[in-house]
């Protein structure tokens, strides 16, 4: 009596395919490797970064209303009219307005950037966006702030308080509007050459065996 044939088992080995790694960053399961935040955390600390750095501006606008020259003007009354005109009119003191806000911009945009850098350090889009954003609103607060303390904006009405040829200081103005892009403008730069030479780097891709 012969023993009933049973087939061999199947192998399926080499019909099986083998699969390459997953690249670095891939859809592994059903969710993500993430190198870093998520962009929810990045948009949180974005909106951080863009409030605090705007609230700077409030320091920038007391600096440039104390260390901004003052242009001085004259009142006088002709046929029982206010005008009003420089005193001195070869100085450059509404220059030094401009110059003085800008000067403080570009130190203003050199802390930030390295401030956010120390506490950021591997940026990111949104990060950049609210530096740059959070700056220019920074700058204008501080110029809206100067304005408001500084002098009267009215100089007729100021010229009749103080007097005939009384000398008296022109309202804090900025001539220049470009001057609110220096903020900005210094802590994305800063941030971005900060970034080049200091910030993490990407892992280098292994090479596949027998290469």
């Amino acid at each position: 009596m012969t023993a009933p044939l049973t087939p061999p088992p199947h192998d399926d080995s080499a019909h099986q395919v083998r699969q390459a790694p997953p690249p670095a960053g891939a859809p592994v399961g059903d969710g993500y490797e993430q190198d870093g935040p998520g962009m929810r955390t990045e948009l949180r600390e974005a909106a951080v970064v863009t409030v605090a750095v705007a609230l700077g501006g409030v320091l920038l606008g007391l600096l440039w209303w104390w260390l901004a020259p003052r242009v001085p003007l004259v009142g006088d009354e002709i046929d029982k009219s206010w005008v009003v005109y420089l005193k001195d009119t070869e100085g450059e003191q509404a220059v030094g307005v401009d110059g003085t806000f800008i000067l403080l911009g570009l130190a203003f945009g050199l802390v930030s950037a390295v401030v956010v850098f120390l506490l950021r350090r591997r940026g990111g889009v949104p990060l950049v966006v609210a530096l740059g954003l959070g700056g220019l609103l920074g700058s204008v607060l501080a110029w809206r702030l100067g304005v408001w303390l500084g002098p009267e904006s009215d100089v007729l009405a100021h010229a009749r308080a103080a007097g005939k040829g009384v000398t008296f200081s022109a309202p804090l103005k900025l001539s220049a509007k470009g001057a609110l892009l220096a903020w900005p403008l210094a802590g994305l730069l800063v941030h971005l050459g900060l970034t080049a030479l200091f910030g993490p780097r990407d892992p280098e891709p292994p090479y596949a065996e027998g290469r």
